[in-house]
This record gives structure tokens, C-alpha cells and sequence, in this order.
């Protein structure tokens, strides 16, 4: 590779990485933000107060108009399990 075609190589690979840095850097602070939230969501899907809670909504007793998507069987567990497939693949992606 000729030193103008190296140099502009390299320059386009400047050009692109550091927007996706910037982006990542951000999606981190992001997420650093929610890993409070996911603990606390984890916790609640364990405990006794979020069967009482489903329980609840399964006789009835919750509004209709009531958002409930933490209490679907799946929908905590799904986002805590996408949660250990990203960490799996940050911890892939630094080796």
C-alpha cells in the first residue's frame, strides 16, 4: 500500500471508530444508570410481594388500565436474561 492510500485507510478507519466510541461511552453511562433497576426488578421477581402481586392480577383485583408487563411470567426473567447475554458478550469482546 502506497503512503497516500495508507494514510487515508487508516483515516477512514479514524473517521468511523471514533462516533462509535462516543456511542459506546454513552451506552455505558446508560447503563450504569439501569443496573440499579435491573437488581431491584430481580429482586422483586423473586419475592413474595410479586406473587401476591400476579395473584392480584390474575382474580381481577388490578385496574384494566393498568400497565403490567412485570407481571407476565417472562418479562423480568427475559430482560435479566438478556442482561447476562450482553455482560457475556462485553466480557467476549475484551479477551
Amino acid at each position: 500500500m502506497k503512503r497516500v492510500e495508507r494514510i487515508a485507510y487508516y483515516e477512514e478507519l479514524l473517521n468511523r471508530t471514533e462516533p462509535v466510541l462516543a456511542d459506546l461511552a454513552k451506552a455505558l453511562e446508560q447503563y450504569a444508570e439501569a443496573r440499579e433497576g435491573l437488581r431491584k426488578l430481580e429482586k422483586y421477581l423473586g419475592s413474595a410481594q410479586w406473587r401476591k402481586d400476579f395473584e392480584a392480577d390474575e382474580a381481577g383485583k388490578l385496574p384494566e388500565d393498568l400497565p403490567r408487563g412485570v407481571l407476565s411470567e417472562d418479562g423480568i426473567y427475559n430482560l435479566l436474561e438478556e442482561n447476562r447475554e450482553l455482560l457475556e458478550t462485553m466480557k467476549e469482546l475484551v479477551k
